[in-house]
This record gives C-alpha cells, structure tokens and sequence, in this order.
C-alpha cells in the first residue's frame, strides 16, 4: 500500500507544481495588426484641395466610412505586439470633394514662412 501511496504522490506533485506557476509557461502571442498604418510621412504628404482619389492613394482606403457623414473618413490603426498597444487615429474631412481638415494623432506639419516663421495657408491650384 506504501508503493503506490509514493507513487501516486510523486505523480500528483509535478502538476500540483505546474498549477502554482502560472509565469513558467507563456502561451504564443501573434502580433495582431487591424486597419490601416498611416505614418507621420504619408499625413504630410496631405494638403488643402486634394480630391478623395488623391488622398485614397496616400493613406489607403479607409476603414471607416460613415453613411451619414459623407465627407468623413475615419482611418484607425491598432497593433499588438508582445503586450504593447499602438492605437492610431486620423479623421479627414472633405467639403465639396475636397480635403479641408486633417485631425487625429497624426496630423501634418503646418507649413512655414522662412522670412518670419509664421504658419501660412496653401493656396488651392
């Protein structure tokens, strides 16, 4: 009875073991990517007066499009990568076809006047 008691015990002791170390053990993680990567290079690439065909093909199609706000595209990028989040979010606002307004964590510097360093608008061609 004493041999199988040891026995038993020292087949029980392993996994009671395991179940009180949860770090020993770490199941894989993929880096998870959703929507669409828009960098501080593609925004500045934005301007005043562009059509939406012109900005689809700076930032991609984006994944938002809201049927009652027509003139608003939404681009949300998310990425998790060994427990660290990047969130992105850029709205662009067109009127009239046209980009008017750029808002979200990633905007475009404004442009500057060399002579004074005052920001300046861009004239639409």
């Amino acid at each position: 009875m004493r041999p199988v008691r040891h026995a038993l015990l020292l087949a029980l002791l392993p996994t009671l073991v395991a179940c009180g170390v949860p770090q020993l053990v770490t199941p894989y993680r993929m880096e998870i990517q959703q929507g669409n990567y828009v960098s501080q290079e593609m925004v500045s690439q934005l301007r005043p007066g562009m059509t939406r065909e012109q900005v689809r093909f700076v930032l991609g199609t984006p994944l938002l499009t809201d049927i009652f706000h027509a003139d608003r595209w939404d681009y949300v990028f998310y990425r998790d990568a060994g427990g660290a989040r990047e969130e992105r979010k850029l709205t662009v606002v067109f009127a009239d076809g046209k980009l008017t307004r750029v808002e979200g964590d990633v905007v475009p510097a404004p442009a500057v006047r060399p002579a004074d360093g005052a920001a300046v608008q861009e004239k639409q061609q």
